[in-house]
């Protein structure tokens, strides 16, 4: 048994999608346990021990690679891990592993962290601050178009195979509503975006835990006018 500690995000959906693509299930053969960031629970300190940094998902492998139990936090190291741990979503060949990683690492220092702060200040922040709104939508649709155009020359981010880069990504750009983007500004990642969605395994995946997550909170009339420049707010 696998258990995960995590919550309904997108880095605790990459693990969550990525068991599940591995052809493992929640509740046969791993775990799902609830890690309420809302109220502290990453701060409690039996969650500490398995992630130092407090921040989710974390996992334990009851049989590590030498048999024994190992703990990691991080997701992208745990995709790196569930990888090899089961052969799947990594090139064999070192050219196409690093191609996969250059995507990975750069979902784990630009699009989590950038739509992140996007999501943040746009919908979240009890303040809404013009400069940092207009900052990080910017650098939301310059991330966007960045993928837009590997995916007009390429197949999957990684290369020609679906990856553990595609995996890391694609929970990210979910909320792109929220970050001020447009979807269908970026027809190649549209596509890709949309062909990733329908895989069962990310289905069930994006379904682990999300009962639990409370909903988007929806900008009130004038806090629209700083997002949007305009009181006319439309969900799309």
């Amino acid at each position: 048994m696998i258990d995960v500690y995590s919550w309904p995000t997108p880095n605790g959906h990459k693990v969550h999608i990525m068991l599940e693509e591995c052809g493992l299930r929640e509740g046969r053969d791993w775990q799902a346990h609830p890690i309420n960031i809302g109220e502290g629970d990453q701060f409690k300190p039996e969650f500490l021990k398995i992630s130092p940094n407090n921040k989710i998902p974390a996992l334990v492998d009851s049989q590590g690679p030498d048999g024994e139990p190992i703990s990691l936090f991080e997701s992208g190291a745990i995709l790196l891990y569930l990888a090899g741990k089961f052969g799947k979503f990594m090139p064999a060949d070192v050219r196409g592993k690093y191609e996969v990683l250059q995507w990975l690492m750069f979902q784990m220092g630009g699009v989590g962290p950038m739509l992140g702060q996007a999501h943040h200040f746009r919908l979240y922040a009890p303040e809404k601050v013009e400069y940092a709104i207009n900052r990080y939508t910017n650098e939301a649709k310059r991330i966007y178009g960045v993928i837009d155009k590997r995916l007009a020359h390429s197949t999957w981010l990684g290369g020609s195979e679906y990856s553990i880069a595609d995996i890391a990504v694609f929970p990210w750009l979910r909320g792109w509503q929220g970050q001020g983007v447009t979807l269908s500004d970026y027809p190649h990642l549209e596509a890709w975006f949309n062909k990733i969605a329908t895989r069962s395994s990310v289905q069930r995946g994006l379904e682990v835990l999300a009962h639990l997550r409370k909903p988007t909170p929806t900008p009130s009339a004038k806090e629209r006018e700083v997002l949007y420049g305009s009181t006319q707010y439309q969900r799309r």
